[in-house]
């Protein structure tokens, strides 16, 4: 999507240079719904005139410019795209431009990519060069119609109000290559030479605007040999016994949809820990090596980072193989061969929110989208950590949808459990204690794979937690949504929100940058520093850790025999909503919250309860005297 297709010589010929901002503010506004901030305006208004009489000056006023060219499968945004032909070989030539309004800039901490703006809030950017780089290696490995061109994009970042060339002398560190260089007002002259490598000033035949626009969207076989170099050969990703028959059956189906023409869907079940992220990973993997196109999806900021972070770590370009489910509205159909939808309980009933543009607002079902993007979809899921609103990954639901496209479809349950020390019990035990399954709760018999533990006081659950760090093991503080978040204060630090009598601490932050001591977000539960904090079921799902402690806070308590929810204390904003979600819906959804905290230990997990009856029970199902 672009906001604005024009040319150089139709900005000029304005009258008001405001002309430009308006236009694409009219546009942001249709596309999307969202009204662009005072910076964007400012920078439409100033920016794009300016760069515009460059490239009149450069003699190159009839080259297609898109203006605001988003990213395919992301909502990042070129600032502009110029598409033209190369001027010696005639091929479709492209120019991505990041403009900036800075007069300065200098390295941040002596950092080459990491600058400070004097006057611009919100700490050090991204070195403008490593921005266009980024989107010119994002664009080659995504699009289609350029992968097998590697002379088809260049990158410039244009400091166009930057006169002084010592005030910023600091950029210059990051050396120049075709896809990032950096131009400044002193050197106008130099970047309209530039372009002028770039683009040819007669237009061919064909519009390479056009072919950009309608390009189909897929890894590139570049981006798969990193992803199949990083992620194959890594021991975690080892498969034992379900696991490797999974991935055995979906390889069948993408060679069986090749061959015939034909699509397939594949789901795959199990309990926490049953393998089913590293069934994921492995598939992306093996699918590399063999060159499909495969992409990686979750409904979960947090678990989507921490696998770009533990799968891309030696390769950060891997990084990009892993997408978000509301990333695939536009996608075409069968534009890939897989796609692998992982923690597939999460996905919700509609991809549409507040940032969604216009065109594409409509009832369309999320996996509606996901079975259309791939010959092969594969979900991986567990019904009982289904725990939002709108939430709707069950396996009946998307067997049935599948159905209803007249698709087959074939389900692969992982019976093996490897998180809870591998004890069944302790899961089947669980689901007995919340309700989840029948039978009622019943005394925990014990196991000498894992260990229960009940605490008296918030004060000794986090001393008994942080006595098994001290021998070397991992450990998290989480809760049930019964407290009040925060925001951090000016300074950074983090409010004391969860209190419970003398004792209180932090929610995890709320910030994707570490701060103080805290870590980022989306990484809390992997990351150092994350103990101090109490986490939630949003940071916590799909992790794990030696040593689990879990809060139940006064939304699930003990009475009469069993656990009763209190939905009036639970302070979880998704549901709040009394005429839109059930009591019943929310009985279910606070059942499974605490079913997915119950479960992300691998050594033990330690129970405490704020209200006094219901910690009366624990004790005497788990450690009765």
């Amino acid at each position: 999507m672009t906001l604005l297709r024009t040319t150089a010589d139709r900005i000029v010929g304005m009258a008001d240079p405001a002309s430009v901002s308006e236009q694409l503010l009219e546009q942001l506004l249709f596309r999307t719904g969202r009204r662009a901030s005072p910076s964007e305006q400012t920078s439409w208004s100033k920016s794009l005139p300016a760069f515009a009489l460059d490239l009149v000056d450069a003699g190159l006023s009839n080259v297609e410019m898109l203006v605001e060219y988003q990213l395919p499968l992301t909502s990042r945004r070129v600032d502009v795209v110029l598409a033209g032909t190369h001027p010696v070989t005639g091929a479709a030539s492209y120019v991505l431009v990041e403009l900036k309004q800075w007069s300065s800039a200098y390295k941040f901490e002596g950092s080459d990519e990491l600058v400070e703006v004097p006057g611009m809030p919100g700490g050090p950017k991204l070195h403008p060069v490593a921005q266009v780089r980024g989107y010119c290696e994002y664009m080659a490995d995504f699009t289609k119609s350029i992968a097998d061109q590697p002379d088809a994009l260049a990158g410039v970042a244009y400091l166009h109000n930057a006169l002084d060339p010592a005030a910023v002398s600091d950029l210059r560190a990051l050396p120049p290559s075709t896809d990032g260089r950096l131009f400044t007002a002193s050197d106008r002259q130099d970047l309209q030479a530039f372009l002028r490598t770039r683009l040819s000033a007669t237009s061919s035949g064909h519009s390479p605007a056009d072919t950009l626009i309608r390009s189909a969207v897929a890894p590139s076989q570049q981006l798969l040999k990193v992803a199949a170099a990083e992620v194959r050969d890594r021991p975690q990703f080892h498969l034992l016994g379900e696991q490797q028959l999974a991935v055995d059956l979906v390889l069948h189906a993408v060679e069986q949809a090749r061959q015939a023409d034909s699509k397939q869907v594949i789901i795959v079940t199990g309990g926490p820990g049953s393998g089913k992220s590293v069934v994921a990973l492995s598939l992306v993997g093996e699918l590399a090596r063999r060159g499909r196109a495969v992409l990686h999806a979750t409904g979960s900021r947090s678990f989507t980072q921490t696998l770009r972070k533990v799968a891309g770590h030696r390769a950060p370009r891997v990084q990009k193989i892993f997408k978000y489910f509301n990333q695939f509205m536009s996608a075409e159909r069968n534009s890939l061969d897989v796609l692998i939808l992982d923690e597939a309980h999460r996905i919700r009933e509609t991809s549409v929110d507040r940032y969604t543009r216009a065109e594409l607002r409509t009832d369309r079902p999320q996996v509606d989208e996901l079975i259309a993007a791939a010959r092969v979809p594969v979900f991986l899921l567990d019904e009982h950590q289904i725990v939002r609103p709108g939430e709707m990954g069950s396996l009946e639901q998307i067997e049935n949808y599948a159905k209803s496209l007249g698709l087959t479809s074939r389900h692969v349950h992982l019976g093996e459990q490897f998180r809870c020390g591998g004890s069944e019990e302790y899961v089947l035990w669980t689901k007995r204690l919340l309700g989840l399954t029948e039978g009622g709760p019943i005394p925990w018999a014990g196991d000498p794979q894992f260990k229960v533990q009940v605490a008296d006081s918030p004060e000794e659950l986090e001393r008994l937690l942080a006595e098994q760090i001290e021998r070397g093991y991992s450990a998290r503080m989480t809760a049930g949504y019964c407290w009040s978040w925060s925001n951090a204060r000016d300074d950074g630090s983090l409010v004391n929100d969860v209190t419970i009598e003398n004792w209180s601490r932090p929610w995890n932050s709320k910030s994707d940058r570490r701060v103080g001591d805290a870590p980022p977000a989306p990484l809390w539960a992997t990351e150092d520093g994350g103990f101090q904090q109490v986490g939630c079921v949003y940071t916590a799902q799909g992790f794990e850790y030696d040593w689990n402690g879990v809060i139940f806070g006064p939304d699930l308590v003990w009475r009469d025999g069993r656990f009763t929810v209190k939905r009036e204390a639970n302070r979880d904003p998704d549901l709040k909503n009394t005429k839109k979600i059930s009591d019943i819906r929310v009985e279910l959804l606070i059942r499974n919250i605490y079913k997915v905290l119950l479960t992300r230990g691998m050594v033990g997990t330690i129970l405490y309860s704020t209200d006094a009856e219901t910690r009366q029970a624990l004790h005497s199902l788990i450690d009765p005297k």
